[in-house]
């Protein structure tokens, strides 16, 4: 029975009080139905006694609380889901936003998700090939991985993000594979850029997009992230598919729980932010996984834009803290015309060992991975010596460095958002651009492995 009152006491901001309620649950789902027949949603925020304060999803703004009614539904916002969510576009909330009809369910489920039984978790140990070699050759990217992109204002993380879901799917395997795509906060000119590239590319017929746009309400923002993850715990765990889940920005949904909860009157905790920012996120974040016993896998990319390009911001900070490393694009990358302009060296991905080798990608992965590392790092240093002593300063063998920090930065790094290189490329690849330095300094490869992979030709 669904209980209904009509003592709605105060509205500020998204915020709404109730008095007089009873067996009312936290999370619970609102309706507020005003006199003229207008439905309003929202849910339990916090229940106090017999008080029940409530988050609207609309703006408040006209309501008239004397004759408006609150209506209980008794149960969580859930998404309606369905194999046919695949191809289709939603808004921010789940409800269909392509002009097509509504899904016909074939069950409902509770966004908040159930949490995953530790001990019934597998481990990620499968590479997941996205096409870009900055990402699949130095900072491999495993099935149930979630690994973040950690990108700054007005940089191209919408292009790689597209890239990505254009691109990604597992090796040496027959399971379909679908990607779960929640904008969150966007502008209406990047939400018309993503339908558009998914459509055009023919990506959408495997993806679910969720869209939640910068005029809509704060609280959406709230919801969309919710509504991908459970898209995807769907497809994944009953349909068992592997789901790549792309969102960003989640730089927009913490200042939306940011200003959700300075309406509450909440202490703030670090620039303003609420002191369970680690814990809101680490909710998200860890519905990333595989199961034992399940077919299916989620792996997750969270976007984010770094405010100031500050790495010590709370949001990419404490994303680092939860997630298996991060994708850092570079302002001095976009400088110099590189894209996706990724900076390998600060990037780290604590699982691709798990990922590479013989019968994943091949046995020469990781030693060339290292030396590409490796000599990257000392050619860079080598350009930075150069600057504050003049090429002089420079050792012959430090000279060829630096033109194989170039090269590596021009072919390697910079490949364009078209190109989808296979993991043997990306490989043989490096390995064309280790043949730039003496034999003598490729001292993380052994000879054998020198021997079968370099290509012929002169070899210094």
């Amino acid at each position: 029975m669904l209980k209904e009152y009509r003592t709605i006491r105060e509205v500020v901001g998204p915020l709404m009080m109730v008095d007089g309620v009873e067996g009312v649950k936290y999370d619970e789902l609102v309706q507020i139905e005003q006199a003229n027949g207008e439905i309003r949603n929202g849910k339990v925020l916090e229940v106090a006694g017999d008080k029940a304060l409530v988050q609207l999803f609309e703006s408040s703004h006209g309501l008239e609380i004397s004759s408006a009614k609150a209506r209980f539904l008794g149960h969580p916002i859930e998404l309606s889901v369905s194999r046919d969510m695949l191809g289709r576009v939603f808004d921010g909330m789940g409800r269909p936003h392509d002009g097509g009809p509504e899904i016909i369910p074939e069950k409902r489920m509770d966004i908040n998700g159930a949490p995953i039984n530790p001990a019934a978790r597998d481990y990620p140990s499968e590479f997941i090939q996205t096409g870009i070699s900055a990402i699949d050759g130095l900072n491999t990217l495993v099935r149930g991985q979630k690994l973040p992109v950690f990108s700054g204002s007005g940089l191209p993380h919408a292009q790689l993000a597209t890239q990505i879901a254009r691109q990604a799917k597992v090796l040496g395997t027959d399971t379909k594979f679908a990607v779960v795509f929640g904008a969150v906060g966007i502008t209406f000119e990047e939400a018309d850029y993503f339908i558009s590239d998914f459509r055009k590319s023919g990506a959408i017929d495997r993806a679910v997009l969720f869209m939640n746009l910068a005029n809509d309400p704060a609280v959406e923002r709230i919801s969309t992230p919710r509504m991908a993850l459970t898209a995807a715990e769907y497809l994944a765990y009953e349909c068992g598919m592997h789901v790549l889940v792309i969102l960003t920005d989640i730089t927009n949904y913490a200042d939306a729980l940011r200003e959700i909860s300075a309406a509450r009157k909440e202490v703030p905790g670090r620039r303003g932010y609420p002191g369970y920012l680690y814990t809101d996120l680490a909710t998200m974040y860890e519905r990333a996984g595989r199961i034992r016993g399940k077919e299916g896998s989620i792996t997750q990319i969270p976007i984010l834009s770094m405010p100031e390009d500050d790495k010590t911001h709370p949001i990419p900070d404490l994303t680092g803290y939860i997630t298996e490393g991060q994708i850092i694009l570079s302002r001095e990358l976009y400088r110099k015309g590189l894209t996706p302009p990724i900076d390998v060296l600060p990037s780290l991905s604590r699982l691709k060992d798990k990922g590479i080798g013989a019968g994943k990608t091949r046995e020469d992965h990781a030693p060339t991975m290292n030396q590409l590392f490796a000599a990257y790092s000392r050619g860079k240093d080598a350009k930075e010596l150069a600057v504050i002593l003049g090429d002089a300063a420079l050792s012959d063998v430090d000279k060829m460095y630096a033109a194989f920090a170039d090269e590596f930065e021009k072919q390697y790094v910079s490949q364009g958002y078209d190109t989808n290189r296979s993991i043997e490329e990306t490989l043989n690849l490096g390995w064309k651009l280790l043949k730039m330095l003496p034999r003598n300094e490729l001292k993380r490869i052994r000879d054998a492995m020198i021997d079968k992979y370099m290509p012929e030709g002169d070899v210094k």
